[in-house]
């Protein structure tokens, strides 16, 4: 049966992430942009059964592209901050249906349902549904991982998942949720790092209106979005000293207590948590709560890096190489055997995701049928000049100047995105934020 095919028009990256997966779970075809002029562009080229659109999503309001397909395909507009006027005035523009955030996944399921015609289930997937999780692999130890998750998906055990940045600790953390019973709740992703310190707690745990300066309205946290599902904390050990005992005791008691607010909110979530660091050695520093890690890390899963996984370097690169063929319409047949070397003796800082990167530029770049060495680099690295013995400055002085190198050069690559940057660095956001301003106060 051909899938309802939906377009999902989310600047909010996360909404974006966990509403693609539910639906895409719940047996729909889901196609996801961030802003409504990309969208307009897709109304263009395809045709789509049904469109959830944010009404501040930026180039095209939700309400502009419903007044653009003047009925000819229904609209759910989407709103986080509206007054029940304005939703009425949404309805009778012609939306189909009008949601003020945070949405559910329930009631997005039920009001995607009734949209489509769909009748409501007892909450299960409909027929064809299955995990939009795909993990590609040969090597033993990620079979033993899989293994292992698929043990203890049905619990409500924390699980802790380490290993380099790239390797796929997400990736994994959504394969337990969508193994679980819990796969049609929601599947909530925060990425510690990437969060100011002073607004993480308000993040995770919610606050009252009038909490503090510039709280105009209460704010639901992502362990209340969560309730139900899974709550992935990324880059874990980022996390104040302060705030993890405030997270201690949330995953001892099963309750949040909002900032501002004066009674515990009941939760239940199970939390996946991962880290790119050291743990024992982050306790060791002072860093890291050694009762939280032991009370996160019931389940621990070790992710090994791409440089040990070369039984895995061909198949993800062939994998990627249908994907992009998909995407961009190219009919790229496979890799030359010079590429596939050069694809193996490279040693993957950033791993999977910058192997990704690599084929999906190299199909684009492909001018044959097959990717060969030229086409994975856009230039070869330029030849490294031995600088005179005596103009060879302090061994520290270098180091300085390499490191400074290396984040331009992420920064460059990654056109200023700060979090794929440190993920390609094998660093923080949180470390990559103080060099930048380290090296803005040196100039």
């Amino acid at each position: 049966m051909e899938k309802d095919s939906i377009l999902l028009v989310e600047h909010e990256y996360q909404d974006r992430l966990a509403w693609s997966d539910f639906l895409e779970n719940r047996g729909y075809h889901i196609q996801a942009v961030g802003d409504g002029a990309l969208a307009l562009e897709r109304l263009k080229s395809q045709e789509y059964k049904l469109i959830i659109a944010n009404d501040q999503a930026p180039g095209l309001s939700g309400s502009d592209i419903v007044r653009k397909m003047d009925g000819k395909v229904p609209v759910i507009l989407v709103s986080s901050d509206a007054s029940v006027d304005q939703a009425v005035e949404a309805m009778k523009s012609g939306a189909r249906d009008f949601l003020l955030k945070p949405v559910s996944a329930q009631i997005l399921g039920a009001v995607v349902g009734r949209a489509l015609g769909v009748s409501k289930s007892n909450g299960t997937p409909r027929a064809g549904g299955k995990s939009p999780v795909k993990i590609i692999t040969q090597d033993d130890r990620m079979k033993r991982c899989l293994e292992v998750v698929d043990s203890v998906a049905d619990s409500k055990a924390a699980v802790l998942i380490s290993g380099e940045s790239g390797t796929g600790k997400e990736l994994f953390a959504r394969q337990i949720h969508y193994s679980s019973s819990r796969k049609d709740k929601n599947f909530v992703a925060v990425n510690v790092a990437a969060l100011p310190e002073t607004l993480l707690e308000s993040e995770l745990f919610g606050h009252e209106k009038g909490a503090f300066t510039g709280a105009i309205n209460r704010k639901i946290g992502k362990f209340e979005l969560a309730n139900g599902g899974t709550l992935l904390l990324d880059e874990i050990t980022e996390m104040d000293i302060g705030l993890q005992a405030k997270l201690l005791r949330v995953l001892q008691e099963s309750e949040v207590d909002r900032v501002g607010g004066t009674s515990p909110v009941n939760v239940d979530v199970r939390v996946v948590a991962t880290t790119n660091r050291d743990v024992e050695q982050a306790i060791a520093d002072g860093k890291f709560r050694s009762d939280l890690y032991y009370r996160l890390a019931v389940i621990p899963l070790k992710l090994p890096p791409l440089r040990e996984r070369s039984s895995d370097v061909i198949l993800l690169a062939e994998h990627f190489i249908r994907k992009y063929n998909a995407r961009d319409g190219k009919n790229v047949k496979g890799l030359t055997k010079n590429a596939q070397n050069t694809l193996l003796n490279l040693d993957w800082p950033g791993n999977v995701r910058e192997l990704e990167n690599t084929i999906e530029r190299a199909v684009l770049l492909c001018k044959g049928d097959h990717i060969d060495h030229n086409d994975l680099f856009m230039e070869p690295p330029p030849p490294k000049a031995l600088p005179r013995q005596d103009s060879i400055p302090s061994v520290s002085t270098t180091l300085r100047e390499m490191e400074e190198q290396m984040i331009y050069q992420a920064l460059d690559q990654t056109e200023g995105n700060r979090t794929h940057a440190a993920q390609i660095l094998g660093i923080s956001v949180r470390t990559l934020r103080n060099k930048l301003n380290e090296y803005q106060a040196k100039a």
